[in-house]
This record gives C-alpha cells, structure tokens and sequence, in this order.
C-alpha cells in the first residue's frame, strides 16, 4: 500500500542539515542520512557541486546542478553577483553553468547562487589571489586605435551563448611556437598603471606562416580582415564552441576558413602573421566564456568537458 502521507523527519545534528566541503552541497539532509532515511522522505530537490574547489583569479568556474527528482518543470538559474548565468543540460537531471573570473576581480569569497524547482541554495567559493607579471610600455607616438566596426564585430561575437555543446575534452595548442606573453599580464603606459587592462589571452611566437589550428570543435562565428577595417586585431577568426565559450586568432597571414563553417579540434584554420598592431610574427589566442576573458591554461590542461 502507498502511504498518502510521510512521517517528519527524524530531528538532525546541526552538522548534517548542510554538507559542503568543497564539492557537494545537499539541502536539508546529509549525504549519508538520505539512504538511512530514504524510504521516510521525498527526493532531495538539488545538489550543487563547484569546481575547481580552490580558484584563482582567471580561473572558469563549472556549477554543476543535480536534481534527484525526474520531473524538472525548468532548467535552474545561476547567479553571482549581479549576473545570471544559463545553465544547460549535460547529462540526465544535470545542469551546469560556466562562470568567469579574470584579473581585474578581487579575491576574496565569491556567493554563488542556485535556484531552481522553487528552492534556492548558496554556495560560498573562495577566490585566490594570484600575482601577474607587470610591464611597462612607454609610447611616442599614437598608436593603431583599431575601427568601431571590428569593436562591434569582435564584442557581438564575444557575447554569443549558443545552446549546444561542440568542444569535447580538453583543448589543444593552437600554435606550436613558444609562449612569449602569458594570461593577465599587467601594463604601465608610460608609467601610469593601466587598471582597467590586462592580456587577454596567450602569444604564441610561431613562426610567420606555421600553421593555426582549432583547439577545439567549433564553428566559425567571426572573420574579419584588415581590409574590412580590421586595424587592431589584424586578420581574425573567432570559434564558437557553444555554451557562452568563445575562441579568438589574432593578427593572421591568412585565413583558410570562412564564417559558418564547422570545424574541428586540430583543423588547420589560418596562419600565423603579424597583421594589426604586432610588432612581429606570433598568434595572439584568447579564450572568452560568457563575454569575459579566462585563462586558457586550464581548459588545455584540465578540461571541462
């Protein structure tokens, strides 16, 4: 027989009405209570997992979502600070958001929250400091301004959050020259601290003309050329991954691919050049997950898959 009704819950030490330590967080019951008391009370509604548990500035934060329930009436909605992230299904009952942290937050704890099927949890994340190298430039002269047109362009692209997922583990060199400037870097213009700047991204410097391939799958979102008022940025392609992650190449000898094309972890899809305000041959690669620029160290070496 069904019962119409379940008994209350047996009364729980303090330390079991909310686990996290690091990873899981359980509303109102323990991981370990939930089998003792299974058959007493209904499916937990969420868990929330965060990782990695121990960021740094730059870091890609992945909030994975759990519903135990099988019927989810819509999909949950993730917040920090003043922005709400789309979370999207990636395997049965499971949802995940992709956050972005880059040099220019201040460490400290991050309040994450998660709401979904009427319940709301909290998630507290600390964000490491983290030191990044300082340069100074100093500059007689103007500079390439770059054009309103690849501004538009490049911001447009930066903000796509297409639904599907197209990158399958881990990505790959897109160049295999030297790394000359890492993520972050910090600049002095003509010794002034420039705040509101940072190196968006990794220089590889291969050699002009050595071949720029796909880190990921993808498909071509963006080509822009210096002819086209490409100034800055020089001869460019721009990846979409899918689920607000983005790839850009800048200052390209050439372009093998056009936009709408698929293409696929490994694919030759340019060449490297010294396009755009460069100074010399080297591929410029940044990597952007919902219009915020991210260390793309671990996405090579860690993956989110």
């Amino acid at each position: 027989m069904i019962p119409t009704s379940y008994p209350p819950p047996p009364t729980l030490p303090s330390s079991q009405t909310t686990r996290y330590k690091g990873t899981w967080l359980c509303s109102a019951v323990g991981i370990g209570t939930i089998a003792a008391i299974a058959t007493a009370l209904p499916a937990e509604a969420l868990q929330v997992k965060v990782s990695p548990p121990n960021p740094k500035l730059g870091d890609t934060l992945s909030v994975v979502v759990q519903y135990d329930d099988l019927t989810i009436s819509a999909t949950p909605q993730v917040t920090l600070g003043n922005q709400t992230f789309q979370t999207f299904l990636i395997a049965p009952n499971q949802f995940r958001a992709l956050l972005p942290t880059t040099p220019l937050d201040k460490p400290g704890t991050l309040k994450i929250q998660v709401m979904g099927e009427g319940k709301t949890e909290t998630v507290n994340v600390k964000l490491g400091n983290r030191k990044f190298p300082t340069q100074s430039i100093w500059l007689s002269g103007k500079g390439s301004d770059g054009t309103d047109y690849e501004f538009d362009r490049v911001d447009a692209f930066k903000k796509l959050v297409t639904p599907e997922k197209f990158w399958q583990g881990k990505f790959r060199r897109p160049n295999q020259g030297p790394i000359t400037s890492g993520y972050g870097i910090r600049r002095y213009y003509n010794g002034v601290f420039a705040k509101d700047y940072f190196h968006r991204g990794l220089d590889y410097a291969g050699a002009h003309g050595s071949p720029v391939v796909a880190p990921a799958a993808g498909r071509v979102a963006l080509v822009g050329r210096v002819a086209q008022g490409f100034k800055l940025h020089g001869n460019t392609i721009g990846i979409d991954h899918g689920q607000g992650v983005t790839s850009i190449y800048l200052h390209l000898s050439r372009i093998n691919v056009k936009e709408g094309d698929f293409v696929q972890a490994g694919q030759v899809i340019g060449a490297v050049g010294s396009t755009g305000a460069s100074t010399g041959p080297h591929l410029h690669w940044g990597l952007y997950v919902n219009g915020l620029s991210v260390d793309p160290v671990p996405w090579r070496d860690r993956g989110f898959d």
